[in-house]
């Protein structure tokens, strides 16, 4: 499958406060967000993900949705950049994880919570280490439904279309057949990678059961929606910033040369404090 061609503009070092993945699509800026389709093939069975987060990696980047075109930046909690714990025997993340375009949460009728209004959750399980603003087709396989402070997570399981197990894998179902352990492996992640930092463990909806694929589609068409109803102005912004550059029927679409985006420097990545490579040892953790 011939993809488009996406490229990203690293302007600052990664892991400092400055640091910004800009997305491109044949050389001209565009928001990961609301630029992106969701949608790689006109069957909608192949969706587009934009890679956030490598697997094994530590920094929480996520996109921006306040900033113009949304870059990826890593997170930050007063004032500190932010880096996911390993908690033994998993180190950083276990996917490569990201986001779809044009999604932002939604509350949903079965959990019974507000979603956080952030771009949906992906974590794709495919054998090869992504790099991030790296925009991958993908297909859905199910969704876990994270309960994280109130607000429903969901985090929906999907394969690089391009992965050699790709064609094995169709329903959720199929996930623990070719890759014993993977589901209780991200159910325990999820569940304690904030401990410790002091919080306690993350609940789940459906007794952290992962729903298949078409449920886990449900939720993306369903949020889709709303993405439609925000960059239409039928619903408030919020904090989220529409700026965009394709987007034809959008008031905030813009000419990205009047944005005074910085340019690609590509510096090399800060030092990492070597504590971010310690492992916790979590009571009730599998071994």
């Amino acid at each position: 499958m011939s993809s488009p061609k996406y490229s990203v503009r690293s302007v600052g070092a990664p892991h400092t406060l400055e640091h910004r993945i800009f997305i491109e699509k044949d050389g001209q800026p565009v928001s990961p967000f609301h630029d992106i389709p969701l949608y790689a093939n006109e069957q909608q069975t192949i969706l587009n993900m934009v890679v956030e987060i490598p697997r094994w990696t530590n920094a929480k980047q996520e996109i921006s949705k306040e900033e113009p075109l949304n870059p990826i930046k890593q997170d930050t909690k007063k004032g500190k950049l932010r880096f996911v714990r390993n908690c033994f025997p998993h180190k950083g993340y276990l996917w490569n994880y990201g986001a779809f375009p044009q999604d932002p949460n939604v509350t949903h009728p079965e959990t019974k919570a507000q979603g956080d209004n952030d771009p949906l959750d992906v974590c794709e399980i495919g054998e090869l280490v992504a790099k991030p603003g790296e925009v991958k087709q993908v297909k859905v396989l199910g969704v876990m439904a994270l309960l994280d402070e109130g607000e429903t997570d969901w985090k929906i399981i999907v394969i690089d279309v391009n992965d050699p197990l790709a064609p094995k894998l169709n329903d959720i179902e199929d996930v623990e057949r070719h890759l014993p352990g993977l589901l209780r492996a991200t159910n325990e992640w999820f569940r304690i990678y904030k401990i410790p930092d002091g919080k306690p463990e993350n609940q789940f909806a459906f007794s952290g059961e992962c729903k298949n694929k078409k449920y886990a589609m449900d939720v993306v068409r369903e949020c889709a929606e709303a993405w439609e109803k925000l960059i239409t102005g039928k619903t408030n912004k919020g904090d989220i910033n529409l700026a965009n550059t394709t987007v034809s029927h959008s008031n905030d679409r813009t000419d990205a040369s009047k944005l005074n985006l910085p340019e690609a420097d590509n510096k090399a990545p800060a030092p990492i404090d070597p504590s971010i490579d310690k492992w916790f040892f979590i009571s009730g953790a599998a071994v």
